[in-house]
C-alpha cells in the first residue's frame, strides 16, 4: 500500500505519524534537521521543545488544556505518553524533561515497523506521486516550502513573533533569598506543592527592574519583520512592561498565592517564578520571561532579580518568526488544502498555538488521513470536545465573527479555551440546594463543559474503531 507522507518531525508530525502507523498504515516521516537547521531548534531529536517545557494545566475538570490532555490520552497519544513518562514537578501543570521527552518520542517512532524516517528537506510542494501528504512543518517552515504553499493556496500567510524564555543553572540560584512553593500550594502531576522557585521583589526592586526592562537594548528587526505582530500568549516580557508598569505584577510576576518562606510576615510586591526544566533538577526556566533583549542586556537585567544575582544561564532568551495559514479560507473541515486536497495540514502552521494543541491537530490530521485511505466517512470530533472546538476555530471559527467596526474578524493563532466551546447548561445549585455564586458558579460551568466533553468524546472514539491495526 502507498505510504502516507508526513512532512515535519515536531509534535504535530510525530503524533500524525504515530496515529497512522498504529492504525496499520505505512508512513514516511520527513524531517529536515539536521540537514537543514532552524533558528530555534538546538538538536536533531523529533518533537524537540523549543520554548517552555510545560504542557500547562493537567486538570481535565476545570481547564480546557487539561481536557485536551485527557482526550489525547484516550487516543493513545505518543506525545502524551512520552510527556507522562518524563514529567518533572510543576505544581498543577504537566512539565517535562525536554531532552528525555524528545528522546522517547524519537525512539518510539524509529522503532515502529510501519514508520520510515527520512532526514531531508522537502523544498517546494511534495512530488505529485505522493497521494496523501500531511504537512506539519510548524511555525519554522522552510522558505521554499512556505512559498510553494502560499502560491498554491492563493492566500497570504500571516505571521507573528514568538519569544523564548531563558534557562538558569539551579546551583547558581541563591536559596537564602528564593524559596520553593507552588502557587496556593497546589499539588500537580508528580509534584509536591513546592515545585517552583520563587524570587521576591519589594516595590523599589520591582520599579528598578521595570525601568531596566524598558531601557534594555533589544534585538534588531529585519526589514521584513517591521510590521509582524506578536502572539499575545507569548509576549516578550519587555513588551508587556511597555504596556503599563503594573502589567507584570498582574501577569507572570503576580505575588498572589505565595508566602516568602524567609520572611513570611512581609508580602512580596512581585514574584519571579522558575520552573524545573529537566529531570535532574539542574536547570530551571524563568516562567513567562520570553524576551527579545540582546544577550548582554538579558544577563545584566535578570541578575537584578533577588536570588539570581549570580545566575548562570544555560540558555538566554531569543526571538523567532512564526508563520501560519489563513486556515478558515484555505483549509476544509478535515484540514485539507482546498486548492490541492491531497495535502493536509497539521500543527501550528494551521493557526493553533501551544504544544498539546499542535499535537492534537496532528493527531486529528493522522486520523482523518486513515479514514480517507480506508474509504470511510471523515467524522470530526464533536464541537463540544476540546479537540473539536479547536478544529472548529481553525477551519472556520472566525469567518462569521466581526470586529467592533462590523468588519469580518481576522484569523489569529489561539490556544484551546472554553470560549471556543458551545454554551452548556450548568447547575446553579449544589446538592443541598444552595445557589452557586462567584467562583463556585464558574467552577460548576467548567465542570459541566468537561463532563459533556468527556461523554461526547467517548462516543466519538467508540464510533471510529481506532484499534484496527496490521495485526488484524
Amino acid at each position: 500500500m502507498t505510504p502516507i507522507h508526513v512532512i515535519g518531525g515536531g509534535l504535530a508530525g510525530s503524533e500524525s505519524a504515530w496515529q497512522i502507523a498504529q492504525a496499520g498504515l505505512n508512513v514516511v516521516l520527513h524531517e529536515m534537521r539536521p540537514v537543514r537547521k532552524t533558528d530555534a531548534h538546538q538538536t536533531e531529536g523529533l518533537a524537540e521543545l523549543v520554548c517552555s517545557n510545560s504542557f500547562r494545566s493537567d486538570d481535565s475538570e476545570q481547564n480546557a488544556v487539561g481536557l485536551i490532555h485527557h482526550e489525547l490520552r484516550q487516543l493513545g497519544s505518543l506525545i502524551m505518553a512520552s510527556a507522562d513518562a518524563h514529567q518533572v514537578p510543576a505544581g498543577s501543570a504537566l512539565a517535562v524533561d525536554r531532552e528525555g521527552f524528545s528522546a522517547a518520542v524519537t525512539q518510539a517512532l524509529e522503532a515502529h515497523p510501519l514508520i520510515r524516517i527520512e532526514r531531508e528537506e522537502i523544498a517546494g510542494l511534495p512530488p505529485a506521486e505522493w497521494d496523501k501528504v500531511i504537512i506539519a512543518t510548524g511555525p519554522l517552515t522552510s522558505p521554499a516550502l512556505s512559498e510553494a504553499i502560499l502560491e498554491k493556496s492563493g492566500e497570504d500567510a500571516l505571521a507573528f513573533f514568538d519569544a523564548i524564555a531563558p534557562i538558569v543553572h539551579f546551583d547558581s540560584v541563591d536559596l537564602s533569598k528564593a524559596w520553593f512553593q507552588s502557587r496556593y500550594d497546589k499539588v500537580g502531576p508528580g509534584g509536591t506543592g513546592k515545585d517552583y522557585l520563587n524570587c521576591p521583589m519589594d516595590k523599589e526592586q520591582y520599579d528598578a527592574f521595570i525601568d531596566a526592562l524598558l531601557e534594555g537594548e533589544s534585538a534588531d528587526f529585519k526589514e521584513w519583520e517591521a510590521n509582524t505582530p506578536y502572539f499575545d500568549g507569548c509576549l516578550p516580557i519587555e513588551v508587556m512592561a511597555s504596556r503599563g508598569r503594573e502589567t507584570l505584577r498582574h501577569g507572570p510576576m503576580k505575588p498572589m498565592g505565595l508566602t516568602n518562606a524567609h520572611n513570611p510576615d512581609v508580602k512580596p510586591y512581585a514574584v519571579v517564578q522558575l520552573r524545573q526544566d529537566n529531570a535532574l533538577g539542574t536547570l530551571y526556566n524563568i516562567v513567562g520571561f520570553q524576551t527579545k533583549l540582546k544577550y548582554g542586556a538579558q544577563a545584566d537585567i535578570f541578575r537584578m532579580i533577588p536570588g539570581l544575582e549570580d545566575a548562570q544561564f544555560a540558555r538566554l532568551g531569543g526571538l523567532h518568526r512564526n508563520t501560519f495559514l489563513n486556515s478558515p479560507k484555505v483549509l476544509d473541515g478535515s484540514l485539507r488544502l482546498k486548492a490541492d486536497p491531497r495535502l493536509r495540514f497539521a500543527g501550528q502552521i494551521t493557526g493553533c498555538e501551544g504544544y498539546v494543541e499542535s499535537a492534537s491537530v496532528g493527531c486529528l490530521a493522522g486520523l482523518f488521513a486513515v479514514m480517507e485511505v480506508r474509504g470511510e466517512d471523515i467524522v470530526p470530533p464533536p464541537e463540544t470536545t476540546a479537540m473539536g472546538a479547536l478544529l472548529g476555530h481553525i477551519t472556520g471559527g472566525h469567518i462569521s465573527r466581526e470586529d467592533g467596526a462590523g468588519k469580518p474578524g481576522s484569523f489569529q493563532p489561539m490556544n484551546v479555551n472554553f470560549g471556543l466551546f458551545p454554551p452548556v447548561d450548568a447547575p446553579s445549585r449544589d446538592a443541598d440546594g444552595k445557589r452557586f455564586k462567584g467562583k463556585e458558579k464558574a467552577k460548576a460551568k467548567k465542570r459541566a463543559m468537561t463532563d459533556r466533553a468527556k461523554a461526547d468524546f467517548a462516543i466519538w472514539k467508540d464510533r471510529l474503531g481506532l484499534q484496527k491495526n496490521a495485526a488484524e
